[in-house]
């Protein structure tokens, strides 16, 4: 170390100066006078930490090398403490855990942040003095890295009381969502509990800071971070309304489940005698609920499942979505006019012209089993995160039932609030008619859906695949819900009905006064093409109603043009509260 003094400094000061420096920072030293060049006093320093300075006396401060204290028994006393903590519940019920197929909590953690990415846990001493033995109360909390990002996560301990929630886990509950809203870093979920504990009830079930407090806390981050939760096991009451509140939930096959209340409960008060798995487990709320988005088959997949739904989303609403590099799509371009049958009828699979359009293994289709008439996925665009409604012409025609048009609303809706843009492929008869449908609700349903696609402030593309009949044009970003851009292909056709529908509509009773066969069939075919002209795609453009036609063979490379142009758009919504139709 080399420092200056002033000339003034006499040279017994200055070796003094030297020395005490020496001693303080456990270095060499060198002192030099004003501008001079020959250092006026110098000092090495201490040879050993902790042995006086034969030229001042001075007490040095010992090294690291020869520190001879240790931990102390008070802090062996705390590590023991901590290492029965980490054991958890009773390890008759940890054994049980072995014969579900699912792992203790610890190990859980361990599979989904490994050793180096649990950055730390609150509460490990929650419940500590009970005299029950209650680790952690049954409930963690804290802070991990996951696929190379912050978040908060909380899991029950379902060896301890099968991962109830009481007081203290609940206060520990609580106190990790309002730091999430404070944070703006997503929260995960790692569900495995039997709901409220019965027997300590008082001081957490309807508390200002009880139970309920969860769900009013789901709320205020609802749009504000990401909430994932996963499902290890039959989650009742309570406990299963975080599932739902989450924005995604993943149930793992054979092990998970969610109800409103237990078998035993259901029997007791309706007199029905049905299993777990039969009042909700994974295949109830993928395919009638539609509360699952996704079904893992172990817990290893839940994982990956959630490392791939991650990754589309940003932090929190403030920030972009994440880009990636972008890849070739996994089919060729070159073949979207092929994939798209000429007759309006033909079902074909709209994956077939997904997979042509977006970057290769990019698609990650939420509730794939519930409304499958349309499809609601995520995928990228030239690395670019994309939300995609598609109608999927293979099942039920594509025509818009009550179950899919209130996915699309939902998967809207989740979209806009993360600043994911949507891209609408359009193919549908539109809103499917019936009595059956009617008492489903298809008018409440479908106006959900159009709401969405009405408020989204995102860039929003829509393409007229093929048909684009009644309000199906306008649930999937038609013309009049600002759309960025509607392109057509030359398979497109827009109207108010099908050419069937619309000649039996209007020439019925023509039709029905030619006595002869073969002349009616003329009188038909001519009235259908007349129709068709009229509906056709190059209409809809030579009149601007769309913005352009594209060959579909370059159509991923209009999409990437124009998402990547319009990537900045700002929308204004009217200033409001906020709406009341969802």
């Amino acid at each position: 170390m080399e420092l200056r003094v002033t000339e003034s400094t006499t040279d017994e000061e200055a070796q003094a100066i030297a020395e005490a420096l020496a001693s303080h920072f456990d270095d060499d030293v060198e002192l030099y006078a004003g501008d001079g060049d020959e250092p006026v006093a110098s000092a090495s320093a201490p040879a050993s930490a902790g042995v006086a300075s034969a030229s001042n006396g001075a007490g040095s401060r010992p090294s690291p090398a020869d520190d001879d204290l240790g931990p102390t028994e008070r802090e062996e006393l705390l590590w023991t403490e901590i290492e029965e903590i980490l054991e958890g519940g009773p390890e008759k019920y940890k054994a049980r855990l072995g014969e579900q197929g699912k792992l203790f909590v610890r190990d859980r953690l361990d599979l989904w942040f490994g050793e180096e990415g649990l950055k730390f846990e609150d509460g490990k001493f929650a419940h500590f003095d009970a005299e029950d033995r209650l680790p952690a109360d049954g409930l963690l909390t804290g802070a991990a890295e996951f696929e190379g990002r912050d978040v908060h996560f909380m899991a029950n301990d379902f060896s301890v009381k099968a991962g109830s929630m009481a007081k203290r886990g609940v206060e520990k509950f609580l106190r990790m969502q309002q730091r999430a809203l404070k944070t703006g870093k997503p929260v995960l979920y790692l569900m495995d509990s039997s709901g409220g504990r019965i027997d300590q009830q008082t001081g957490f079930f309807a508390n200002r800071e009880g139970i309920g407090k969860y769900y009013y806390n789901h709320s205020m981050l609802s749009g504000r971070v990401p909430q994932i939760c996963v499902l290890y096991g039959p989650c009742i009451a309570g406990a299963a309304y975080t599932p739902v509140f989450a924005d995604f939930t993943i149930m793992v096959r054979d092990m998970s489940a969610m109800a409103i209340a237990s078998p035993r409960m259901v029997q007791m008060v309706t007199g029905e005698d049905i299993s777990m798995d039969d009042l909700g487990g994974p295949d109830v709320h993928a395919q009638h609920s539609g509360s699952a988005d996704l079904v893992a088959e172990d817990e290893e997949h839940a994982r990956e499942l959630v490392a791939k739904l991650i990754g589309y989303l940003p932090d929190n609403c403030d920030e972009k979505p994440p880009r990636t590099e972008g890849r070739a799509p996994r089919l060729s371009p070159e073949g979207i006019d092929g994939v798209i049958p000429q007759e309006p009828n033909r079902g074909y699979d709209m994956f077939d012209v997904i997979e042509r359009v977006v970057d290769a293994d990019s698609v990650l289709e939420l509730r794939p089993e519930y409304g499958k008439e349309i499809v609601t996925a995520f995928a990228r665009i030239d690395g670019r995160p994309i939300g995609i409604v598609a109608n999927q012409p293979n099942h039920r025609a594509g025509a818009i039932f009550p179950d899919a048009a209130e996915k699309a609303a939902q998967f809207i809706w989740t979209c806009d609030a993360y600043g994911i843009p949507l891209l609408y492929l359009c193919d549908t008869p539109g809103f499917m008619a019936g009595s059956q449908v009617e008492k489903d609700g298809i008018l409440e349903q479908g106006k959900k859906m159009i709401y969405a696609t009405s408020s989204a402030t995102v860039p929003k593309q829509s393409v007229v695949v093929r048909k684009a009949y009644g309000a199906g044009i306008y649930a999937m970003s038609g013309p009049a819900y600002d759309p960025e851009s509607i392109i057509g292909l030359p398979s497109g056709e827009i109207a108010i009905m099908g050419p069937e529908a619309a000649i039996n509509a209007v020439y019925a009773n023509k039709l029905a006064a030619i006595e002869d066969d073969d002349e009616r069939a003329q009188m038909e075919q001519e009235l259908r093409e007349e129709y068709r002209e009229d509906i056709d795609v190059h209409r809809m453009a030579s009149e601007v109603v769309i913005d352009e036609i594209v060959p579909p063979s370059t159509l991923r490379e209009e999409l990437e043009a124009r998402f990547a142009f319009y990537e900045t758009v700002e929308k204004q919504l009217p200033n409001k509260k906020h709406g009341t139709i969802l």
